[in-house]
């Protein structure tokens, strides 16, 4: 391919090498680009795109360009895949069609792909470029590597680039990594030190895509440019808090396998979020454009905050994860993913500037809303009686707006009652006409409002700054250490952790709010949320699990993940008792899927439990085979069971299939488990009974309607259902109320209405069947979670 095609490039930047410390000789020549994966989704996506606009920027200086696309396929099968990628490239808007059209049709014959697969294929690709120039006379300015890989083959392409792609003395070489830089502090030392074996430090560009955003790279000039305005306040005895937020809409559907090793910890808090608040927290350097001067001041800041361990964070997971774990890595039903797709962690610096400022860093899958920013919020000492709307009273703010959400495009705002902030250069202006829109608490005309004159792509940005050569937008080695120190403690406390479900979007309500306390992080859920005239008092001096009454008797509430924390611990503590009195624990679980979350919860949290002392019993059975999914046996041995050591002979499931027929009532099934409960069970009284309540009203298999709804003297029975499948067996009332403690279990928002009802009706066996549930001698405790509670 010839190079005479090529339109002339500007040289490179003035500071051209590394940053002010190591400059390079300027020097013009043909510079040859290689992205490795370069059929791949980041290629196609954004990759090519950035390449395209170096190009068309650089349209009148002095160097030449190539490109390659590399990967494992062979050129035949991938060359038409790179060119249906390299034609969906775009320009900007103030280039003309014709212009495009002659600019995308050069870049296409500057490009090919090339199979990068063996030591072999690199060395050809060494011998081409270098016949190339020979052919053309060029000199040579440098080569670009751009590893659009996994990680784990970072290690083999720099050995395979050092031996065999390195340009000629005086030339350049740059290699681009992308993110995950390792796993935990020490896999990211390994990888460092595998990567030192064959680059210099300052041959390689480790990209974080969020520095090449422009409100991201505006930080500090921002707090440059206002810094005698900004001085005074920046401290902690004017900052209230700094909140680093990144709230996304979609799930993790198709990088799950990626994802689920990860999670939102190490995809984002560590890397992006965490390079926010080193540009926002760190002090300023005399030269925004010194790499070496900024990277050391990011690495201060990293080097003084404070240790982060498991009460500084909470995570959630949302629902439909753990689907799609077991779909896309092939897992089994009971298998439990602990990643987090949710995560708020408090961070504070060890500084005197920042002492005591809480610094927040939120970001989840599966939210409300689709938005980035950094607020810092400062304190108002100004307290309006009734001027509500002046001015003074709102909230003092400075917001990096990264996109997206109510303001979609990016900008810088500051609240109208701090300072009108400077505009300097020709690339952000002010915005004065604005539509009504609210930003973070203040409509935007509260607010002074820049943004970037011309918006630019986070990935075209860092490529131009890969191309000059500089520094200060990528992560070195030093600081991507440090920053790795700061969050494997962490990673390592939350470990088995079991993350709050939350339903996703909308729905998540105030599931995930938090709420401070000193220097510790806690869901808002322990805040007292319900009157006392509903609850009728607290449990100790926590409002995280709420005791109270609902229909005359016993009630615990609590969000979700409290509730059946609770549930469990005094299930144990039943458990223990009953031990310790009579050598047995007698206990008898529904089915269904309101009790999965408390098996999960005994399996992950109870090792203690005395499962070696406990029988199990069945409430009420499907009449399927056992082995079939709809058996609530069935469910419970995957999800309990199977996992506790807990005797075989303790286990009595409901012989619902006898002589090869499913609940025959002349099989005499139910008189069989009611004998085997009479003859092991001690009063035929059970320690504990587990119950859930149907949107219907019914319980164990006690349905509306149903004939056996009044108490009677037989302990089990067969049943019918409305829906399939119809028939049942279930312990009748004159089981149920025997029991010593009976737990009626009942979470979700859909659950409102019927305990909205049920706190009002009487007893009524035929509407309600529920209503039935009295122990004569024990007692009843009903566990509501605050969505099904309070709707």
């Amino acid at each position: 391919m010839s190079l005479t095609v090529s339109l002339l490039l500007v040289a490179l930047c003035a500071n051209g090498g590394y940053g002010e410390e190591g400059k390079e000789a300027q020097r013009t020549g043909h510079v040859s680009v290689v992205i490795v994966g370069g059929t791949g989704d980041l290629a196609r996506k954004y990759l090519w795109q950035g390449f395209f606009q170096l190009y068309v920027d650089q349209v009148s200086g002095g160097n030449t360009f190539s490109f390659y696309g590399g990967g494992l396929s062979p050129s035949e099968k991938a060359t038409p895949i790179l060119f249906e990628i390299l034609k969906a490239v775009t320009c900007s808007k103030d280039v003309s069609q014709e212009r495009c059209a002659i600019l995308k049709d050069q870049f296409l014959r500057l490009s090919q792909y090339r199979q990068l697969k063996a030591l072999e294929d690199y060395q050809e690709l060494a011998k081409h470029i270098e016949q190339q120039l020979q052919q053309e006379g060029m000199t040579e300015a440098g080569r670009l590597f751009y590893l659009s890989v996994p990680a784990f083959t970072y290690a083999g392409i720099a050995e395979k680039i050092n031996s065999s792609c390195r340009p000629a003395d005086g030339a350049w070489l740059r290699v681009v990594l992308e993110k995950p830089f390792g796993h935990d502090y020490r896999s990211a030392q390994v990888l460092a030190t595998e990567l030192l074996g064959a680059l210099k430090d300052e041959e390689m560009y480790r990209i974080d895509h969020y520095l090449g955003k422009q409100v991201v790279s505006k930080i500090l000039p921002f707090r440059m440019e206002n810094r005698k305005l900004l001085g005074p306040i920046w401290n902690r005895h004017h900052i209230e808090r700094i909140e680093i937020v990144l709230k996304e809409t979609l799930d993790v559907k198709g990088r799950i396998a990626f994802y689920d090793e990860y999670g939102v910890i190490r995809d984002v808090l560590q890397n992006h979020l965490t390079e926010v608040m080193a540009l926002l927290t760190m002090k300023l350097p005399a030269n925004v454009s010194n790499s070496g001067e900024v990277l050391r001041n990011k690495l201060e800041v990293l080097s003084s905050m404070l240790p982060l361990g498991k009460n500084q964070a909470v995570i959630g997971q949302y629902q439909n994860y753990k689907t799609e774990v077991q779909q896309e890595l092939n897992k089994t039903k009971e298998h439990v993913s602990l990643t987090p797709t949710f995560a708020a962690v408090l961070a504070h610096i060890d500084e005197a500037q920042y002492e005591g400022v809480p610094v927040l860093l939120i970001s989840g899958k599966m939210l409300d809303e689709r938005v980035g920013y950094a607020r810092v919020l400062f304190k108002n000492d100004v307290f309006c009686l009734q001027s509500q709307n002046n001015v003074h009273c709102k909230p003092k703010q400075i917001i990096f707006y990264f996109g997206h959400g109510s303001l979609k495009y990016p900008a810088v705002l500051v609240s109208k009652n701090l300072f009108k902030p400077a505009l300097t250069g020709g690339e952000w202006k002010e915005v004065t006409e604005h539509k009504d829109v609210s930003v973070l608490g203040l409509q935007i005309s509260d607010y002074y409002v820049q943004t970037p004159t011309t918006e630019r792509e986070a990935y075209a940005e860092l490529v131009s700054h890969i191309f000059a050569g500089q520094k200060n937008n990528f992560v070195s080695t030093e600081n991507l250490l440090a920053s790795w120190e700061v969050w494997t403690p962490l990673l390592s406390g939350l470990k088995g952790s079991f993350p709050r479900i939350y339903p996703g979007g909308a729905d998540n309500g105030d599931m995930l709010d938090v709420h401070l306390r000193g220097k510790e992080l806690r869901y808002n859920s322990e805040v007292v949320i319900i009157s006392p005239d509903k609850m009728g008092g607290t449990s100790g001096n926590s409002f995280q699990v709420m005791q109270g009454k609902f229909r005359n008797t016993e009630m615990v509430s609590a969000w979700t993940e409290e509730l059946v924390e609770r549930l469990a611990a005094d299930m144990q503590e039943a458990a223990e008792a009953a031990v310790q009195e009579s050598g047995v624990f007698h206990l008898a679980l529904s089915g269904g899927s309101t009790p999965l979350a408390l098996f999960h919860r005994l399996v992950l949290h109870h090792f203690s439990f005395p499962w070696r002392d406990t029988h199990v019993w069945m409430v009420d059975e499907r009449c399927v085979p056992l082995t079939e999914m709809e058996s609530n046996f069935h469910s419970m041995h995957e999800h309990l069971l199977h996992h506790v050591k807990i005797p075989y002979y303790n286990i009595h499931p409901m012989p619902v299939q006898l002589n090869q027929r499913l609940c025959v009532e002349e099989d005499g099934g139910a008189q069989l488990y009611e004998k085997e409960i009479n003859k092991l069970v001690n009063g035929s009284s059970f320690h504990f009974v587990l119950l859930g309540v149907g949107y219907d009203g019914h319980t164990a298999s006690l349905f509306p309607g149903g004939k056996l709804n009044e108490p009677g003297e037989s302990l089990v029975a067969l049943t019918e259902s409305p829906i399939k499948p119809h028939q049942r067996m279930s312990l009748t009332f004159g089981a149920i109320n025997r029991a010593r403690t009976v737990a009626l279990l009942v979470m979700g928002k859909g659950k409102h209405e019927l305990v909205t009802q049920l706190s009002r009706v009487q007893e009524n066996l035929e509407k309600y069947p529920v209503t039935g549930v009295k122990p004569a001698n024990g007692r009843l405790v009903w566990y509501i979670d605050y969505d099904a509670l309070l709707g």
